[in-house]
């Protein structure tokens, strides 16, 4: 069976994340292909859980480590369950977060080890990495005003600073995979870069 493909699509709170990976689905179903759209922390049943946990403002009390290993448990289920058996079928897989966002945002703007989190994250994923990832950037200033506020969204601008830099780097120590996309501007012309950018780098 014809080998399925994976794209995440990364980069802070706010910048538009959802939308852009559902237009991006209507793209791949508008060819004709085969499309899961997906999201991490939550795109399983036990994943579910793991996101209330994460995500609620009253945990505060979550320690970094702690923090990084519900990431990765919500990982692991989230191959094994969903990523894993969609594109052992061949379809095109659509991911809202993946590993980037750990190492972004716990590595970079928490301070975790970067190749501790590397090495969590291979156990999680055994190895599984996109073969492509589109990342959402925008200031964060600008990007924060449109979110609601849960337990990671309630941190400093310079978390999120510090964040946005962390995405930015992997971009470019990743160039064969990432590709950084402006999100500023309509929704619709976010998505013409998007599927631009998809296009382009599929065709090479």
């Amino acid at each position: 069976m014809e080998e399925g493909l994976f794209i995440t699509l990364e980069g802070i709170d706010g910048v538009g994340k959802s939308t852009q990976a559902q237009l991006l689905v209507e793209y791949f179903t508008e060819k004709g292909c085969d499309v899961v759209h997906t999201f991490e922390p939550g795109g399983t049943k036990l994943g579910q859980s793991i996101r209330r946990m994460l995500l609620d403002p009253e945990n505060q009390q979550l320690a970094p480590v702690t923090e990084i290993l519900l990431y990765a448990a919500d990982r692991a289920q989230h191959v094994a369950e969903v990523i894993q058996p969609a594109l052992a079928q061949g379809k095109v897989v659509v991911c809202e977060r993946y590993i980037d966002s750990s190492v972004a945002y716990q590595g970079y703007g928490l301070g975790l080890s970067v190749d501790m989190i590397a090495a969590v994250n291979k156990l999680a994923t055994d190895g599984l990495e996109p073969n492509l990832t589109i990342c959402l950037d925008a200031e964060p200033e600008t990007a924060l005003a449109r979110v609601g506020g849960d337990r990671i969204e309630k941190r400093a601008l310079s978390y999120y600073e510090r964040v946005r830099a962390g995405f930015l780097s992997i971009a470019a120590q990743n160039p064969q995979r990432v590709i950084v996309v402006s999100a500023e501007g309509l929704e619709t012309e976010v998505a013409q870069r998007v599927q631009r950018s998809v296009v382009g780098r599929l065709a090479q």
